[in-house]
């Protein structure tokens, strides 16, 4: 799973600040919008390269299917393939999946579930809940992707309702992030994967899929300061030297070294692969409208790479190896709207419905991936669906 620790993580399958170092505009970035919902022509499971129509493809079905696969009563997201354990993130992707589809009231019950049970006196938030734990929350660590995937749905939860508290508390997670997770490390601003165990004498680990840059642009607009600049800027840059093995692709877990040279290398620790985290990095890179983006682009041609048979879960960095088992539904949605982005033409095939996904994660994905899709500057679901209109 993606979730942080102190330790590797357990396995499973108003004036906007301008971005000078992106070399991208603040017009490509803030297509980050809840705009009107685009249905795409159907929902389909890729079979292994070409999705097989099954039913029309529905957004608020899917939000509608999430929410009562993996949703309590109370407001908690189970991570049905991590034993019903319950994390940060999850309640983020949650709140968002509820704030895009105008759910309020399962909006509400996920806040005050994760506010109830995972927020911390610093203003992040526990990573991981045991709920049949002694004590559910026996790890307090925090993992930056859930605060920051917090922070955005309440800010536009916030605009969508018409409720300052929301927007204040997303206010709030900006600022922690700010004071406890954004470090300074070779002359470059790094995002740390969370408050405690990712710092050393001799490096710091990052994980760049936690640089979830529609997040960040939305904190950098709510939370004005010129760190978050320098974070999505400098994070960019890490991006593109990033990339390892045979396809050049991101790393999970990355460790830059201390001093002038920042050396960067798969950390130790966790297993040299693209794979369940990195797979989040070309999604947010597409969902942020950077289609040129070498990263994204790696991840395209590996998942359409003609002497793969199908589309494997993961791929060593060191050896080359793919696993030899086919990605999961979710993964591959991720691919399909990388693809579609990183390539620059409308989606080809049908995304996998979420019914297709056997757990939380793989399900969260195509979540995720319909929202990227939806969401990013050329909105490529639209010009699939509709003829574009001039004037």
């Amino acid at each position: 799973m993606l979730a942080v620790s102190t330790a590797p993580p357990e396995a499973a399958p108003e004036g906007s600040p301008a971005l000078p170092r992106l070399k991208i505009g603040r017009r490509s970035l803030l297509a980050i919008s809840t705009g009107a919902l685009i249905s795409l022509p159907a929902c389909g499971w890729q079979s292994p390269r070409q999705a097989a129509v099954t039913a029309p493809d529905d957004p608020l079905g899917q939000w509608q299917d999430f929410r009562d696969r993996f949703v309590t009563a109370e407001g908690r997201v189970v991570d049905t393939g991590n034993a019903g354990i319950s994390h940060s993130e999850g309640q983020g992707y949650g709140m968002l999946f509820a704030e895009a589809h105008d759910d309020r009231a399962a909006f509400e019950r996920l806040y005050n579930w994760a506010r109830r049970h995972l927020r911390r006196a610093d203003g992040l938030y526990s990573w991981r809940y045991r709920p049949n734990s002694r004590n559910p929350v026996e790890d307090p660590n925090n993992a930056t992707d859930g605060d920051l995937y917090l922070a955005w749905a309440l800010l536009r939860a916030a605009d969508r309702w018409n409720e300052p508290e929301w927007r204040r508390d997303g206010q709030s997670i900006g600022q922690a992030i700010l004071r406890r997770l954004v470090v300074e490390v070779g002359g470059r601003t790094v995002l740390l994967p969370g408050a405690d165990g990712f710092t050393h004498p001799d490096r710091v680990v990052v994980n760049p899929s936690y640089y979830a840059f529609p997040a960040l642009f939305a904190l950098a607009r709510a939370v004005p300061d010129r760190a978050w600049q320098r974070l999505m800027g400098d994070g960019v840059t890490l991006m593109r030297s990033m990339r390892y093995g045979r396809w050049g692709l991101p790393a999970d877990w990355v460790e830059l070294t201390r001093g002038p040279a920042g050396v960067m290398r798969p950390a130790a620790g966790w297993p040299a692969r693209f794979s369940f985290d990195a797979v989040r990095v070309p999604l947010h890179l597409a969902w942020a409208g950077m289609p040129e983006e070498s990263a994204l682009r790696a991840a395209v041609n590996f998942w359409n790479d003609p002497g793969l048979a199908v589309r494997p879960a993961w791929t060593d960095l060191s050896s080359g190896q793919v696993s030899p088992y086919t990605a999961s539904p979710g993964m591959q949605a991720v691919a399909e709207v990388s693809t579609a982005v990183g390539w620059q033409r409308s989606i080809a095939n049908p995304l996998p419905c979420v019914a297709a996904s056997g757990d939380y994660y793989s399900a969260a994905l195509a979540m995720l991936a319909r929202l990227a899709l939806r969401e990013n500057p050329r909105n490529l679901m639209a010009e699939a669906a509709a003829p574009v209109r001039r004037g």
